[in-house]
């Protein structure tokens, strides 16, 4: 069972659903070492200073932003910190918007929400709330130190999450010129068009996305094997995440929780949502706050 890569909340509204972040891809490049061609030995790559020529110790490297061509301003890990988000093990779900409504280049990388320990409930109830809707989740996770903009859309039994590129990272369709006039204006004829709908109608077919193999890879493979069999070896030389407390997210009042959120319309960020989950908190304790009164009350009268 592969570990997962982060561990945390799934987060709608006032409801969390305790999920582990798991790989929806599996890496199948073929990874090729540098060899110094005169004795097969393995090249390395050391951290040199450009002016010494000496090598850099890890200790000694820092970060800097080159704001001009040789010019740096370095950060010190604590001004990379304070920019870093708040909350760092929650998958906070901001919108619902239709699942058409995404454009493809959008989507960077896939991953699977698996749920925690009887947290099936809230699981179930999003994905079929999801899938009746056909509406998609986008929010907000932080992986490592990184924040990331994520959809969250159901596929069969599970819950989808999949990254998606903030739209400054893409480049727009208005930078290019595509042919906008008619069909007619370039001259396509309508019988030129019916071939064309018969020649698709003829090579459609249902999806199934396991005919489509990687062949170069396939033959790569097989060059490396007759490579292995020849002259051309060189023989080696020796040289889960916990999830968060109060998981038990299936004898959670769901009911109570949604009508909370409907209620307060909740479609807010992460930080404000952090501020009333505690507002929240600190009002189902009344009866804490009223002993620590009672209890200062009586130091003072014993203080008199």
């Amino acid at each position: 069972m592969p570990r997962p890569i982060w561990s945390g909340t799934l987060s709608f509204g006032l409801l969390n659903v305790p999920v582990s972040l798991m790989s929806g891809e599996r890496r199948i490049d073929l990874h090729f070492r540098m060899l110094d061609g005169r004795n097969n030995k393995r090249i390395k790559y050391e951290r040199v200073n450009e002016e010494t020529g000496a090598e850099v110790p890890w200790k000694e490297i820092v970060k800097a932003f080159e704001y001009s061509k040789g010019s740096y301003v370095v950060l010190k890990p604590d001004d990379i910190k304070s920019a870093a988000p708040e909350s760092h093990d929650s998958i906070d779900v901001e919108a619902f918007v239709d699942v058409e409504a995404i454009a493809p280049q959008f989507f960077e990388k896939p991953y699977f929400l698996v749920p925690g320990k009887k947290a099936e409930k809230g699981y179930v109830l999003l994905r079929e709330t999801l899938r009746k809707t056909k509406r998609v989740g986008v929010g907000r996770v932080v992986i490592r130190t990184r924040e990331y903009l994520c959809a969250v859309m159901p596929q069969g039994d599970a819950l989808v999450l999949n990254l998606l590129r903030f739209a400054q990272e893409l480049v727009s369709a208005d930078d290019y010129v595509f042919p906008a006039k008619a069909a007619a204006e370039y001259r396509i004829t309508k019988v030129e068009m019916t071939m064309a709908e018969q020649l698709i109608d003829s090579m459609s077919s249902e999806w199934k996305p396991e005919d489509y193999k990687d062949e170069f890879r396939a033959r790569l493979s097989e060059v490396i094997e007759k490579r292995m069999k020849s002259k051309g070896v060189v023989k080696s030389i020796s040289d889960e995440a916990s999830l968060p407390e109060n998981s038990t997210t299936n004898v959670v009042d769901f009911t109570s929780l949604l009508k909370k959120s409907l209620a307060s319309n909740h479609r807010t960020p992460a930080k404000k949502s952090a501020t009333q989950k505690k507002t929240t908190t600190q009002k189902d304790k009344p009866t804490s706050a009223k002993k620590g009164t009672q209890a200062s009350a009586r130091k003072r009268r014993t203080a008199s």
